[in-house]
């Protein structure tokens, strides 16, 4: 990965990353100066191991380094170890995160192999319990995660916000002088939620380096105005996301939006996109769209990037497009193949550009780039590597030539990684 020391790359001109504990959730380090970490959920009734071990192993490929699953009833926590020895059979090492509501303390309890087999224990101090069972029940929850050894995160959510809380800090905004707007003092209670709650769970004994916090809400300008708070007020290492984004183009932009300005103050050490899916839609997408955000931002690199014009009335021609979509395929692809035996192959940039207005200059740019011809130019596609022109191509079988001068560029340029 094109990573500096503190995670960061050396080109994007973000702000340092905010210093914080680093937490090791199986191998997976989270904070301090190792890389942002890619996270989702599934969405499979976790009682049913074979459909949810899937869809775990289906987000890994897809590029999600853990993978949290509902743990809500006894059969879905009777059936964790299983989705872990799934999983492990099929040699996909990805952690397994297990969410909790409501009953965490007693499946915890009842189920110690489930609480071995979870790598980290997500816990919303919103719903853990009420009035007097609410501190016990999260006592015994952070108890499991010592015995066992796991990391927690406190995930403070505005929809599930501890009730208490709200309404002592709404009678203290209410007798200062200058009290603030219920906004303000939603974020105040948010923010409060998860640092007295880390607190607590110190108090217990878990260690400051096994705790990750989250403060998450659905709207763009107070989710920055939260981590922005938070992360000024606290060491521990921070899950960024925007709850319930929304469908499509709506949520990745909303979450886009939100992260990107967070990311780029240099706070957040593990994302998730929380995408709805279509109708029948894949779950990959949301791990798909964390991996491009971090791409976008220079922060981390995962898969080539391809480089494609919007198109004009120059390039009526779909064939530029239909290149465009087949080599990103193509590539994203390959990437399973290529990580294991290539070096770096993941910095790569292609061009598909299509006509000679910027096609020429963005393919002399890119590692590998072709230029195809837009409407009334001469029916060739000059192709540069490394700047150069190397080989024009012609005729019906551009994609397949085009694809096998990138197939030979990664073997050529990029050294062998070494085994293990």
């Amino acid at each position: 990965m094109n990573e500096m020391p503190d995670g960061t790359s050396p080109a994007t001109g973000a702000a340092p990353r905010r210093a914080s504990l680093p937490v090791d959730v199986d191998g997976v380090i989270i904070g301090g100066a190792s890389p942002i970490v890619v996270q989702s959920m599934t969405n499979t009734d976790t009682a049913d191991a074979a459909a949810t071990a899937g869809q775990v192993a289906a987000l890994a490929e897809a590029g999600s380094e853990l993978v949290r699953i509902t743990v809500n009833t006894e059969e879905a926590a009777r059936e964790v170890p299983r989705i872990r020895e799934i999983l492990d059979v099929r040699g996909e090492s990805v952690p397994l995160v297990g969410d909790f509501h409501y009953n965490g303390h007693t499946l915890l309890t009842k189920y110690p192999e489930c609480a071995q087999a979870l790598a980290k224990y997500r816990i919303n101090p919103g719903n853990v319990g009420f009035k007097e069972k609410r501190d016990v029940q999260f006592a015994t929850m952070i108890e499991k995660a010592i015995e066992f050894g796991k990391p927690v995160r406190i995930g403070v959510n505005w929809g599930s916000l501890d009730a208490d809380l709200m309404a002592r800090l709404m009678d203290e905004n209410a007798e200062r002088p200058d009290p603030k707007d219920s906004q303000e003092v939603l974020r105040e209670a948010l923010v409060a939620s998860a640092l007295e709650s880390a607190a607590l769970a110190t108090d217990i004994g878990l260690p400051a380096n096994r705790i990750i916090l989250s403060c998450k809400v659905s709207n763009v300008q107070d989710l920055i105005a939260v981590y922005g708070d938070l992360a000024a007020r606290c060491g521990y290492a921070l899950h960024l996301g925007l709850t319930e984004a929304g469908m499509g183009s709506k949520g990745i932009v909303a979450s886009t939006a939100a992260l990107a300005v967070l990311l780029q103050q240099g706070i957040g050490d593990t994302i998730r996109i929380s995408l709805t899916p279509e109708p029948g839609g894949d779950r990959t997408r949301e791990a798909i769209v964390a991996q491009e955000i971090l791409q976008s931002l220079g922060l981390r690199s995962f898969v080539p990037q391809i480089v494609a014009c919007p198109g004009c009335g120059r390039t009526t021609s779909t064939v530029f497009q239909e290149l465009a979509e087949e080599i990103q395929t193509y590539v994203r692809d390959k990437m399973p193949e290529w990580s294991k035996s290539f070096e770096g192959v993941e910095t790569m940039q292609v061009a598909v550009m299509g006509c000679i207005v910027n096609g020429p200059g963005e393919s002399k740019h890119a590692n590998i780039g072709i230029s195809l011809p837009g409407t009334g130019e001469q029916p060739a596609a000059p192709v540069f590597v490394d700047g150069e022109k190397t080989v024009t191509l012609r005729g019906a079988n551009i994609g397949d030539e085009f694809k096998a001068i990138v197939d030979r560029y990664v073997a050529d340029r990029y050294p062998p990684r070494e085994a293990g």
